[in-house]
C-alpha cells in the first residue's frame, strides 16, 4: 500500500497538511437488478467489461435482499434497471441495492433506468391525485442515487424532480437509422409522420425534420351526439396515399395506436407503420397491434418482451449501444449532449 502512495509534508505557507496523495484511478463498473439481464449483459459487454457478480435471493414472505459479491469500493457504479412487470418489485428490488451499494462505499452511483417507472403519473390530473414520478425520483435519491440516466421520459419536466444530474437520452437515433435504412425511395417520397395525438406533436415535429417529411396530426375529441363515449379521430393533414409512420414514446395496451391507425386507413393511408421506443405491450396489445391496420411496429428493447408478446410485423431493436455510449461519456466526463446534435 504504501508504494502507492506519496507523502506530503506539512507546508504552513501554503496551509497544506501533511498526509499522504493516493494515486488511484476512476473505475467504471455495471451492475444489475434482475429486470432486464439481457439488457445489462448486452451494455457491459459493449462497454468491454462484465457485470459485477451479485446475489439475489427472494424471500418466501416475499422480502428481497441483494449484495455485491466483489468491493465496489470506491468505484462509479452504474446500476441498471429496467421497469417491466412487476414494476414494484423491481422498484423495490433497485432500491435495496442502492442501499448495499451505498453502505459498500461506491464512490458515485449512476441509475441507469432505461424505462423511467410512474412516468406518466407526472403532475396531477384531478384533485387528490400523486404526482409518483416525483416520488420516484424522492426515492432513488434517498436511497443512495447521485445520478440518473434514462430514455425517452414521458415528459421533459421529470428530470427537474430529482435533485441531482439527469441525463435524458433519446432513442431517435437508433430509430431513424432502420427507417433510413429499410424504408424505400419509393416509400419515402410517399412518407408522411403522424403524431397519434397533440401531446406528441413536438416529438413527431422533429422526426419529419429529420426524414424530410410533411407532419400530420391526429385530434381526438369525445362525439358531442354520443353520451358517454371515447373518443372520434380527426386527421389534421394529408395521409390519402401515403405512407404514415406514427411515432410515439410507448405503446401501452395499444388502444390509441389501433384506433390511430384504423383512422389513417380509413382516410386512405396506403401503408401505416408505427415506432415507439418503450414496448409496455400490457395485455392485450400484442393481439391489438397485429390488426389489419397497422403494417409494422418497430420498437426498442429498453423493456424485456417475452417471446408470447412477439409477432411477425414487430421489429425489436437493440438500445444497448446506446446506453453504453452514454455511460462512457459521464464516466469520462465526456459530452452526452453531443451524442444527439444537442438537443439533450
Amino acid at each position: 500500500m504504501a508504494s502507492k502512495n506519496k507523502t506530503v509534508d506539512l507546508d504552513r505557507e501554503s496551509g497544506i497538511a501533511p498526509g499522504l496523495v493516493a494515486k488511484t484511478k476512476k473505475r467504471l463498473v455495471v451492475a444489475s437488478g434482475r429486470s432486464h439481464p439481457s439488457l445489462a449483459d448486452d451494455v457491459a459487454t459493449a462497454l468491454g467489461t462484465d457485470l459485477v457478480p451479485t446475489e439475489y435471493r427472494t424471500f418466501a414472505s416475499g422480502e428481497i435482499l441483494t449484495r455485491f459479491e466483489v468491493s465496489i469500493r470506491g468505484c462509479d457504479l452504474f446500476l441498471i434497471q429496467s421497469f417491466g412487470p412487476p414494476v414494484n418489485e423491481w422498484i423495490m428490488e433497485l432500491l435495496i441495492m442502492l442501499d448495499a451499494a451505498k453502505r459498500a462505499s461506491a464512490k458515485r452511483i449512476t441509475v441507469v433506468a432505461p424505462y423511467f417507472p410512474y412516468s406518466r403519473q407526472d403532475k396531477k390530473g384531478r384533485g387528490r391525485e400523486p404526482i409518483s414520478a416525483r416520488l420516484v425520483a424522492d426515492l432513488l435519491k434517498t436511497a443512495g442515487a447521485d445520478r440518473v440516466m434514462s430514455v425517452d421520459l414521458h415528459a421533459a419536466q421529470i428530470q427537474g424532480f430529482f435533485d441531482g444530474p439527469v441525463d435524458h437520452l433519446f432513442a431517435k437515433p437508433v430509430l431513424l437509422e432502420y427507417f433510413e435504412q429499410n424504408l424505400s425511395p419509393e416509400d419515402r417520397a410517399k412518407l408522411t409522420v403522424v403524431s397519434p395525438d397533440t401531446g406528441r406533436v413536438r416529438v413527431a415535429d422533429t422526426w419529419s425534420d429529420s426524414l424530410g417529411a410533411p407532419l400530420a396530426i391526429i385530434h381526438k375529441r369525445r362525439d358531442p351526439n354520443v353520451a358517454n363515449q371515447v373518443t372520434v379521430n380527426e386527421i389534421v393533414g394529408e395521409v390519402a396515399g401515403r405512407v404514415c409512420l406514427l411515432v410515439d414514446d410507448m405503446i401501452d395496451t395499444g388502444g390509441t395506436i389501433v384506433k390511430a391507425a384504423q383512422a389513417l386507413k380509413k382516410s386512405g393511408a396506403e401503408r401505416v407503420i408505427v415506432a415507439a421506443t418503450h414496448a409496455v405491450f400490457s395485455d392485450p396489445a400484442s393481439e391489438r397491434l397485429q390488426d389489419a391496420s397497422i403494417d409494422e411496429v418497430v420498437v426498442t428493447d429498453t423493456i424485456p418482451i417475452p417471446d408470447r408478446k412477439r409477432w411477425e410485423s414487430l421489429t425489436v431493436l437493440p438500445i444497448a449501444p446506446l446506453l453504453a455510449r452514454a455511460i462512457r461519456e459521464v464516466f469520462e466526463d465526456g459530452s452526452v449532449t453531443s451524442m444527439f446534435d444537442g438537443a439533450a
